[in-house]
């Protein structure tokens, strides 16, 4: 888990550093033709770290939970991360994967194992969860940044 801890706090750091010197204007421009802009896909993270953090709280407090599945285009539009302010976007990511980098830090090691169901796909563990969303957010935030 340590590793995991160490990749998460490294990406944090590295990335907010990197996402400050992206203007407003370029965070506005969609990365390719029918795309998200820089700006929404940090939104998208926004949401991941939401929804994760939510996921992971309530598989803690009870077993085999089913979440819903995450619309991701239809929550980037009802937001209008589009509209928001990126300086503020830059630091509510920042600040709530700190706090997601808190909680899992605190997760008692027999419970990586504890089950929870996304949408209509197969159970996972917290651990696989965790794991997933390190990869996820390595993702887009090259999606961003390179």
């Amino acid at each position: 888990m340590q590793y995991h801890l160490n990749e998460l706090k490294n990406t944090i750091n590295e990335s907010y550093e990197f996402l400050f010197k992206i203007s407003k204007e370029e965070s506005e421009i969609p990365i390719a033709k029918g795309k998200w802009s820089k700006k929404e896909i940090l939104g998208h993270l926004i949401d991941s770290v939401s929804n994760n953090h939510q996921r992971i709280v309530r598989t803690l407090l009870v077993t085999n939970l089913n979440f819903p599945a995450y619309e991701q285009d239809k929550w980037v539009k009802i937001q209008h991360y589009q509209g928001e302010d990126w300086l503020i976007l830059i630091d509510l990511w920042k600040n709530y994967n700190l706090h997601l980098l808190h909680l899992i830090s605190i997760i008692p090691e027999e419970s990586l194992n504890k089950l929870c169901r996304i949408g209509d796909k197969e159970p996972i563990s917290l651990l696989f969860l965790i794991e997933d969303y390190l990869n996820h957010l390595k993702h887009h935030l090259g999606q961003i940044i390179y």
